[in-house]
């Protein structure tokens, strides 16, 4: 099955929200086989910062709701912003 990369914006509740530990209770919450591939870190405004996180999913119907929902479940998390999609590159061999 094709896997999809999705990049994502997610904005924490505020300021004085550890963006880490935001990022280790997504791992935990994701499932259907979608992975936090890596994160980082970003700055938006007024000492507000996101993370800035790439997906690994497969592309059948309903993981993106899944991983919305996931995401937004979460404690701190104040919002889930799709920046984009894209097929994941595979190696011929």
């Amino acid at each position: 099955m094709p896997r999809l990369v999705l990049r994502a914006k997610i904005l924490p509740t505020g300021t004085e929200i550890d963006l880490d530990d935001i990022a280790k209770k997504i791992n935990v919450a994701l499932n259907d086989g979608i992975v936090l591939s890596k994160y980082t870190k970003e700055p938006l405004a007024f000492g507000l910062y996101f993370i800035n996180a790439e997906f690994f999913l497969d592309d059948k119907e309903g993981q993106m709701d899944s991983l919305e929902n996931s995401v937004r479940s979460i404690e701190g998390v104040g919002g889930f912003d799709v920046l984009g999609v894209s097929r994941a590159s595979v190696d011929a061999k």
